[in-house]
Parts: structure tokens; C-alpha cells; sequence
């Protein structure tokens, strides 16, 4: 048994629908490992029950793990809004979020989220919690967006922000940050974060690096 082994077998245990996914992504979808996972996805649906969200924002559904998983934490009447810009995993996502619990309570978009999001939040109002895991690129962008489209008091949520430890050898000059445009872009996002007084902030070495964002009341 391996330390992961050993959490996870100390830890609630994964949903059926949710191993279905998970099986169907690795059969069926490219780049499997970028799904959320048992352990991250039972900390998003508990983050999101303590947060208890009456609006919250995905960047990034691929497979829609991480979005069922918030979903299964939302109170009720509460909904997830999640985007994702590849219309090639529309199909997939549809059969398994209509197919699982707490489906009724997330809205799929196929869209840019840099121009669905604000719009979003013009129609129905700002958000209480945002989840980034869409272009790590864009990492900057969507942090400067969302920043004022949240309420005071609400929550960011961003995931992959170690990179496989890439931010580290960028912020120490131990790499080239020309050849890693990701790594770069996160590195920038987490500099900007570390930076700005008006946000709480932490990074949890957890798979990749999550970092929880609180937006202090302004």
C-alpha cells in the first residue's frame, strides 16, 4: 500500500456515477489524467458545502467529474455554471450529466469562457464560487476577469497551480519559462495572487497544486 492508496482508503468512497465517468474518460476521451479524481473530488464537493454557494462558475468541464462533484455539494436551489470550449466533448458530457445525481442543478455551456462568463454574470447575477481548470495560458486572464464579477466573501478555486513543479524551476531561473508556455502563464497567475491584498490565499500541494482564493468583503 502507497501513501495515495492510504488516503484514499481513508476517505469517503467515490461514487458509482462517478467511477462510471471516470472508467468511460479513460476508454473513450484523450488526456484522462487531466479529470479531477476520487481524492480532489471529494475536497471539491466538501469545499463547496462549507462554502455553500447559491452561484458558482466552472472554467473547464472536460469530462464533467469536478462539475458533478461541486454539483453534489451545492445547497438547495443553488447552480453550477460550467464552460468548456472543445464542442468535440459535448456528446460525452451530456450522456453522463444526464445521466448522474444533482444533474439538474448544472448548466453545460460550449463556449469561449472569456466571453461567457461575463455574460453570465450580467443575466443572473455575480458569482459565490468559481473553479479555474480550463487553459492554463490563460491562467492571468481568467483571474483578472473573474475578480469582478465574484461577491464579497466569495471563493476561487484553481487547479494544476504546481505543474508538475515547472513553477518552481521558472520562479528559481533553473528554466527556459520561452519553451513552457503553461508553466509560465501559471507561475505569472500565482505571482499575481501572492501579490494582491485584496484576496486571502493558499496552495495545497494536493495532485497538482489547488489553490483556494478568499475574496475578503470590500
Amino acid at each position: 500500500m502507497d501513501l495515495e492508496e492510504y488516503l484514499l482508503g481513508h476517505t469517503d468512497p467515490e461514487p458509482d456515477h462517478l467511477k462510471r465517468l471516470y472508467r468511460d474518460a479513460n476508454l473513450q476521451l484523450l488526456y484522462p489524467r487531466m479529470l479531477s479524481g476520487h481524492l480532489q473530488g471529494r475536497l471539491l464537493k466538501m469545499l463547496t458545502e462549507m462554502i455553500a454557494p447559491k452561484r458558482a462558475i466552472e472554467l473547464g468541464t472536460f469530462a464533467g467529474y469536478s462539475a458533478l462533484c461541486i454539483a453534489e455539494g451545492l445547497p438547495e436551489g443553488a447552480t453550477l455554471d460550467t464552460v468548456e470550449i472543445f464542442d468535440e466533448l459535448q456528446p460525452f458530457l451530456e450522456n453522463h450529466l444526464s445521466n448522474a445525481p444533482f444533474s439538474d442543478r448544472i448548466r453545460l455551456h460550449i463556449a469561449d469562457a472569456m466571453e461567457i462568463v461575463p455574460q453570465l454574470a450580467r443575466r443572473d447575477g455575480r458569482f459565490d464560487m468559481a473553479f479555474i481548470d480550463a487553459d492554463k495560458r490563460l491562467y492571468p486572464d481568467y483571474y483578472t476577469m473573474l475578480l469582478p464579477l465574484m461577491n464579497p466573501g466569495g471563493w476561487i478555486l484553481a487547479d494544476n497551480t504546481l505543474w508538475d513543479g515547472k513553477v518552481l524551476e521558472i520562479s528559481t531561473g533553473l528554466s527556459d519559462s520561452r519553451h513552457n508556455r503553461q508553466a509560465t502563464a501559471i507561475a505569472r497567475f500565482n505571482d499575481m495572487v501572492s501579490a494582491d491584498n485584496r484576496v486571502e490565499k493558499l496552495i495545497l500541494p494536493l495532485r497538482d497544486g489547488l489553490t483556494i482564493i478568499h475574496i475578503k468583503d470590500r
